[in-house]
C-alpha cells in the first residue's frame, strides 16, 4: 500500500507554490487530476531554458513538479464544465487551488458551494497574503512576498543589501506549508469524517522560517546585521578563503573553536581576550577572518575539509549546483531519478527526499502532456465517448 492511496485530489493550481504541494500528495500514492485550462494549460508548461520543451507545453519548470499527476483539461466557464467539475468533487478528498481570493467564488465553487455537494472535502487555498486582510486582493510572485517579509532586507552584506534569495523560496515553501497542513486535515478527517478549508499564505508561511533572526528582534531588540556568508550565532562560522577557493567552517561549539585554532597553528587565539568567549569572538569577527584566512589561504579545501572535519570541526566544500546535484551523497540517497518522458526522453527530476521504510514514495509516471487524461477522467465518471466527443466539439474540454 502507498501512504495516500486511494486520496484523490483537485490540482487547480498553476507555477510553482501549488503545483509543489500536489507534487508530495502524488509521490506518496494520490491521485492527482491536475485540471487546466484548454488554453495552454498551466503556465509553468511554457516556463523553462528549452525553447523546444516549451513550445510542446513541457517546459522545465512544469517537468520538475508534476510527475505522476493525471491532466484534465476543462473550461470551467461554461455550464457543461462546471457540471463535469462538480461531479468530480463529489469524488475528490482534497481540492487544491492558487488562484487570487475571490475567484472559485465567481464561479460558483466557494468552499461553502462545495462542501455542500462533499462535506468530506478538504479545500486548500493558497494566495500571496491569504483569503482576508488589507493586502488579501494584492497580486503577488514569489519575489513581490521575498520584499514585503524582510527576507531581501536580511540578505546580504552592506555591499549588495537587499539581496533575494536565489530560488523562488516563499513559493516553495508555501507548497510544503500546504502540503503538511493537508496531511493534517486527512489525519482529523480520519478521526471525525470532516472536511475543513485551510487558508495558506505565502507571506505567512516564509516569515517562521526566520524565526531566530525575528526572535532576536521580537525578545530581544535586536535589528538584523548584515553579515553575508558569516552565521549571526556564532564565530567563527561561515565562509572563508582558501588557497583554492573558498570554505565553510562552523566552529559553533566552544571545543570546536579551541581544535580549529590548534589545527591552525594558531593556539594563543585561544587566550586572546578578543577571541576567548563566544560573544567576544561574534563582536570580533571581523579583525578573527583575516587571522584564520592567512592560514587557511596556504592550503586546499580539499586539505581542509579532510583535516577540520576528522577532528570533529563542521566544515565542507562549496559546490557549485552542478556538482552538488552529482555529489555522491545525492546519488546515494536516491534525491533524483531518470524518467522517460515520451518525446523527449529521460530527464532528471526530483523524487519525495522524505524516507518511508513501510510505505516508500516513488515516481510511477512522468509529468502529463495537456488534457493526456481527459478521455480516461471523464469515463472514470460515467462520460461517454459520444458525450466526451461532444465536450470537444464545444470547447469544454
Amino acid at each position: 500500500m502507498r501512504l495516500l492511496e486511494g486520496i484523490r485530489v483537485l490540482d487547480m493550481t498553476n507555477v510553482l507554490s501549488g503545483p509543489f504541494a500536489t507534487l508530495h500528495l502524488s509521490l506518496l500514492g494520490a491521485d492527482v487530476i491536475k485540471i487546466e485550462n484548454p488554453d495552454g494549460g498551466d503556465l509553468a508548461r511554457k516556463l523553462g531554458n528549452v525553447p523546444k520543451y516549451n513550445k510542446e507545453l513541457l517546459g522545465t519548470s512544469f517537468l520538475a513538479q508534476n510527475a505522476n499527476k493525471r491532466s484534465l483539461t476543462l473550461n470551467l466557464k461554461t455550464e457543461d464544465g462546471k457540471e463535469v467539475f462538480r461531479r468530480l468533487v463529489i469524488t475528490a478528498d482534497v481540492l487544491v487551488e492558487n488562484f487570487r481570493p475571490g475567484v472559485m467564488a465567481r464561479l460558483g465553487f466557494s468552499y461553502e458551494d462545495l462542501c455542500k455537494i462533499n462535506p468530506r472535502l478538504i479545500y486548500c487555498a493558497i494566495s500571496g497574503f491569504g483569503q482576508t486582510g488589507p493586502d488579501a486582493f494584492k497580486p503577488a510572485y514569489d519575489q513581490i512576498i521575498q520584499g514585503l517579509s524582510g527576507v531581501m532586507a536580511i540578505n546580504g552584506d552592506e555591499r549588495l543589501n537587499p539581496l533575494r534569495c536565489g530560488f523562488p523560496v516563499c513559493d516553495t515553501v508555501g507548497g510544503l506549508n500546504a502540503a503538511f497542513s493537508i496531511m493534517a486535515a486527512l489525519y482529523y478527517r480520519e478521526h471525525t469524517g470532516e472536511g475543513q478549508f485551510i487558508d495558506i499564505a505565502l507571506l505567512d508561511s516564509i516569515m517562521p522560517l526566520m524565526g531566530w533572526v525575528a526572535a532576536n528582534l521580537l525578545i530581544g531588540g535586536q535589528q538584523p546585521v548584515l553579515l553575508g556568508n558569516d552565521n549571526f550565532t556564532a564565530a567563527p562560522s561561515g565562509m572563508f578563503r582558501t588557497q583554492d577557493g573558498y570554505i565553510n567552517i562552523a566552529a559553533n561549539q566552544q571545543q570546536q573553536w579551541e581544535d580549529l585554532a590548534d589545527e591552525l597553528g594558531l593556539p594563543e587565539l585561544k587566550t586572546d581576550a578578543r577571541f576567548q568567549e563566544r560573544d567576544a569572538r561574534k563582536a570580533n569577527r571581523f579583525h578573527l577572518t583575516p587571522l584564520l584566512e592567512e592560514k587557511l589561504t596556504r592550503k586546499t579545501t580539499a586539505h581542509w575539509v579532510d583535516v577540520l572535519n576528522a577532528k570533529g570541526i563542521p566544515t565542507g566544500d562549496i559546490l557549485s549546483l552542478e556538482a552538488a546535484l552529482n555529489s555522491e551523497q545525492v546519488k546515494y540517497r536516491q534525491a533524483i531519478e531518470d524518467v522517460e518522458q515520451p518525446g523527449i526522453g529521460p530527464i532528471k527530476i526530483f523524487n519525495m527526499t522524505a524516507k518511508f521504510s513501510k510505505t516508500p514514495a516513488e515516481i510511477t509516471a512522468p509529468p502529463p502532456r495537456l488534457s493526456e487524461h481527459t478521455a480516461d477522467i471523464l469515463a472514470e465518471l460515467g462520460y461517454t465517448t459520444d458525450d466526451i466527443q461532444a465536450l470537444k466539439q464545444k470547447m469544454v474540454i
